[in-house]
């Protein structure tokens, strides 16, 4: 049975806590007394506050991390300018990466389209979470590595003398083969105009 938390802020607007573990507050200018009340709240609730991983940040400024996403500024690159935006942070991205590399480890005797599912089990759910914010470029990225290491593990399999570039091309892979891309997927997914 979960035991619902009620706070009151100071507008008077309801506020539950599932057993959360982990909170952001976003205020404009008020950050300090934010945190103060908040430490009030948890010690009257008996809850505590982790100090390690309890900061102050201008969003505006720097970025955070919080529950895999990075948030903050970012630079649309043709344009130059500086935007507020979410994307998967880079600790998400390296656990993929190793996740995958589990799976397309040279011992792997599993048929191709085994192993292709596998990897594919993976990706998808990892998309289906990080599939909030500015993720286009995270996404070309990934598929790079993707490709890459089906490479690898195919010319490996395959025992060729060289990358394996020329018969394992990127429409191979993510078409006959099976290997699903994140970016073709995002595409795919995207409302048309």
């Amino acid at each position: 049975m979960r035991r619902e938390l009620h706070v009151r802020f100071w507008e008077g607007a309801g506020v539950r806590f599932l057993r959360a573990t982990r909170l952001v507050i976003l205020c404009r200018g008020t950050a300090g007394p934010a945190l103060a009340v908040t430490r009030r709240w948890m010690t009257n609730l008996k809850l505590t506050v982790n100090e390690q991983k309890t900061c102050l940040r201008d969003a505006r400024q720097e970025t955070f991390d919080f529950l895999g996403y990075t948030f903050g500024p970012m630079v649309h690159r043709p344009t130059g300018h500086t935007y507020l935006a979410a994307r998967p942070s880079r600790k998400a991205m390296a656990r993929l990466r190793a996740r995958v590399r589990t799976i397309l480890t040279p011992g792997n005797m599993a048929p191709w389209p085994d192993v292709a599912q596998q990897v594919n089990r993976v990706v998808s759910g990892w998309q289906r979470y990080f599939s909030y914010g500015t993720v286009s470029r995270v996404y070309w990225g990934l598929d790079a590595f993707l490709l890459h290491r089906a490479r690898r593990f195919l010319a490996r399999r395959h025992k060729l003398p060289r990358r394996g570039t020329q018969r394992f091309t990127a429409e191979k892979i993510f078409g006959e083969y099976g290997l699903l891309s994140l970016a073709a997927a995002h595409r795919a997914a995207r409302p048309h105009a």
